[in-house]
């Protein structure tokens, strides 16, 4: 008995192997020239005239999340924080920044860097004024600021501690006087009443600001609320710009931020 079992798995093995080599072959046709879609973030995006859209940052950098629904800036164009904030547009290193060799480390305004001669010069660049002593006024102040929409006209001081917001708004000593971005703080007088509350401002409201360097007027291009800690609007900026912060009315941990840009 065993021996017949023997021979006939021998049986079955010597059959198999005796199957021609081709009747084990298989192919799979391929689907032919797949397409995997193009980026993103530089895909051209066709408007409903037939033209391609401006060269926008249309990627997830330039995404926002919403306002809180029913908040004051929730309808409005443009508002709430950057999903995220460090890759965000006005984030980014400004045209003109420097960039030191392989390293591509961004030297931005104001940066100590070695000279030849073994002392730190400033590395300058476009779109950042210096505060110096020459730009201030007699009476101590840097600017005067006008929103003619809530009837607004305050002298500007530099520093953002208490003693000088009590006087007026505040200058970010690390932000630009003049060109590129301008940032100010104030504390009650940007909200104390219903005709001086900027979080009120529309899109497209101007704003006046006057240096000795002449007047500049800018249009309102977003309002909203965000941390208490958030500083992402204070980068320098290429463009000439303008951004101000103020406190929100019994809401310590949020500040309201309005950004303008040169008209």
């Amino acid at each position: 008995m065993r021996r017949a079992i023997t021979s006939l798995a021998a049986l079955c093995l010597a059959a198999c192997l005796a199957l021609p080599a081709g009747a084990l072959e298989y192919t799979i046709a391929a689907p032919g020239d797949p397409e995997y879609g193009d980026p993103t973030s530089v895909e051209p995006v066709i408007t409903a005239d037939g033209g391609a859209a401006k060269n926008e940052d249309r990627s997830k950098n330039a995404a926002r999340i919403p306002p809180a629904f029913g908040s004051p800036s929730a309808y409005a164009l443009n508002t709430g924080a950057y999903l995220t904030p460090n890759l965000a547009p006005g984030g980014q290193a400004v045209t003109g920044a420097v960039v030191n060799g392989g390293s591509a480390v961004v030297v931005t305004p104001g940066t100590p860097l070695p000279s030849s001669g073994g002392s730190s010069t400033v590395q300058t660049s476009t779109g950042f004024t210096e505060v110096t002593s020459d730009l201030s006024y007699s009476g101590g102040y840097l600017a005067t600021l006008k929103i003619p929409a809530v009837g607004l006209s305050v002298r500007v001081y530099q520093g953002t501690d208490s003693k000088t917001l009590a006087k007026g708004v505040g200058h970010f000593e690390e932000t630009s006087i003049w060109d590129g971005n301008v940032a100010l703080a104030a504390h009650f007088l940007f909200n104390d009443t219903a005709t001086t509350e900027i979080y009120t401002l529309d899109l497209g409201d101007r704003i006046t600001l006057t240096t000795k360097l002449g007047t500049r007027t800018y249009r309102v291009t977003a309002v909203e609320k965000v941390s208490e800690t958030d500083r992402s609007e204070l980068v320098p900026s290429a463009e000439n710009r303008l951004t101000l912060y103020t406190c929100v009315r019994n809401q310590s941990a949020y500040r309201w931020c309005v950004q303008a840009v040169e008209v």
